[in-house]
């Protein structure tokens, strides 16, 4: 088995509550990892993490709309630092990419929402996708919906050609003139529908 390098997180996103920030901090506590935590003059933080050869990795955490929120990227050669901020990416529902870099290749995570929905396997310019998701509900959902509005539009039309029928058959002008309010009504909700 191939032997990481390390582990870049690229466009890391993570917006954290308060008792968000802390489980957050409290997460590398509890694995014993060597940090320090900065409060800045306006509210803002920064986590100065150490790994086992003595790097500090730092994150800055930006006070926005009562929500600490982390925007940044970090490279970690450490194992047990990048598997914590897989881990805090997945259960915070962070955004990110992520490179796991080995000597011959280099993976690329995307994660939304903490979720990965992308793989990428890359070797020098060739790029192989490994996995990604697809949104079959969402899909199957739109197609539904794609036949109510076309069941919708076959249902205007029918009311359409009645009310032309009966307004053909009709003399009297008085609901001649209510049939062809109704059918400009129609004919406007047939244009929605169609555009």
């Amino acid at each position: 088995m191939a032997h990481r390098l390390a582990t870049e997180y690229v466009k890391t996103c993570l917006q954290l509550t308060e008792a968000e920030m802390f489980s957050f901090i409290q997460m590398f506590v509890d694995q014993q990892v060597t940090l320090q935590v900065k409060v800045l003059e306006n509210g803002n933080q920064e986590i100065v993490f150490q790994d086992d050869e003595g790097q500090e990795i730092v994150l800055s955490f930006e006070q926005k709309s009562g929500k600490y929120v982390c925007m940044g990227s970090c490279r970690l050669s450490n194992t047990r630092l990048a598997n914590l901020m897989r881990i805090a990416v997945s259960e915070f529902k962070g955004s990110a990419i992520v490179n796991r870099i080995y000597s011959t290749y280099t993976m690329i995570y995307y994660y939304e929402l903490g979720a990965v929905v992308k793989i990428v396997e890359a070797k020098g310019t060739i790029e192989n996708i490994i996995y990604q998701y697809k949104d079959t509900l969402g899909q199957l959902e739109q197609m539904f919906l794609k036949q109510e509005i076309e069941r919708e539009i076959e249902g205007v039309h029918q009311q359409i050609n009645h009310l032309l029928d009966l307004r053909n058959a009709l003399i009297e002008t008085n609901i001649r003139s209510r049939i062809d309010s109704r059918l400009s009504q129609l004919t406007q909700r047939l244009f929605l529908l169609e555009a």
